[in-house]
């Protein structure tokens, strides 16, 4: 098998790695190196080094699109497939026309939901109770080719992004493998996707990452889970920035303002929002790393009474 791999950031590494054990792979794409930390020191993707590791030649282009000599490079390969995985570029229709049996795309979401940028987030932040990977042939469009393979997960009401980013990130590998033994042997069918994108699952900023007390406390834990890794959503305490990386929904209807600290105790910080209560249990202060309430309580205070947000 003749495979050319294209992906960036840790979600396509176990796919990468299975394919180089079950098919070999010829020849990896990924993005440029670049600054990343608090130092900006270039760091280079997951994926080159993999690519390293196993001396796969690895191609670098800014913008695949442009690049000339990396499209020729593609055609002297003749792959079988163009395996892409969260690669951060979009492919043209040169490239796309190259492969013997098409470009596969893995997906993690249930297509046609959540095409975009980040549907693992948006799943989450949106309350769905299930979720998924798709594998597709690849097209022009953003996310909008034949489906082939679909395979589904339920997403509990405690489960934050780092849970199911890793859950999709193992199972896509072994879908994708599915999925080119399929189509080599004949024995998948084609699904196009029918109707509009019911939602889609645009870039994150911190923009979306600011808490509204006035939202009821299940949306609000939403916000926090699919924001837990990045860009983790924040409020103000007495103006300082208070990020929350974990919180639980208390069932108990209070009357009070939206943001107003009911209590603390080890457990958390009881706040009041727009409907029902909400514990935050894990929160990070400017120069401070992420700390258990109880944690931050052993050399910090916390006073209720306090409106977030202000």
């Amino acid at each position: 098998m003749n495979l050319i791999f294209m992906g960036t950031p840790e979600f396509a590494v176990p796919s990468l790695k299975l394919l180089i054990e079950k098919f070999g792979v010829k020849a990896i794409f990924t993005q440029p190196d670049r600054p990343r930390g608090r130092g900006n020191k270039i760091t280079m993707s997951p994926v080159k080094k993999i690519a390293l590791e196993n001396n796969i030649p690895v191609i670098q282009p800014v913008k695949l699109k442009n690049d000339t000599e990396s499209i020729e490079y593609i055609k002297k390969l003749n792959p079988d497939f163009i395996i892409v995985v969260a690669f951060g570029q979009i492919l043209p229709k040169e490239v796309l026309d190259i492969p013997k049996y098409g470009c596969i795309n893995l997906h993690a979401s249930l297509l046609p939901k959540y095409r975009g940028a980040a549907p693992i987030n948006w799943a989450i932040i949106k309350g769905e109770k299930f979720t998924g990977n798709t594998t597709m042939f690849m097209d022009e469009g953003l996310d909008t080719g034949d489906m082939l393979l679909k395979s589904e997960f339920p997403i509990s009401e405690e489960m934050d992004f780092g849970e199911l980013h890793d859950i999709l990130m193992n199972d896509g590998a072994k879908l994708l493998e599915d999925t080119i033994n399929g189509l080599v042997n004949n024995t998948i069918v084609r699904e196009k996707q029918q109707g509009n994108c019911p939602f889609y699952a645009k870039m994150l900023n911190k923009s979306i990452a600011y808490i509204n007390w006035k939202e009821d406390n299940i949306n609000i834990h939403n916000l926090i889970r699919g924001l837990s890794s990045s860009p983790v959503a924040y409020t103000k305490y007495n103006g300082d920035i208070m990020k929350i990386y974990k919180s639980e929904i208390i069932d108990k209807d209070v009357n009070g303002t939206p943001g107003k600290i009911l209590e603390i105790d080890k457990a958390g910080i009881k706040v009041i929002c727009g409907t029902g209560l909400l514990n935050i249990n894990i929160i990070q202060f400017p120069g401070g790393k992420p700390l258990t309430v109880e944690e931050y309580l052993r050399g910090h205070n916390l006073n209720s009474g306090i409106i977030l947000g202000e």
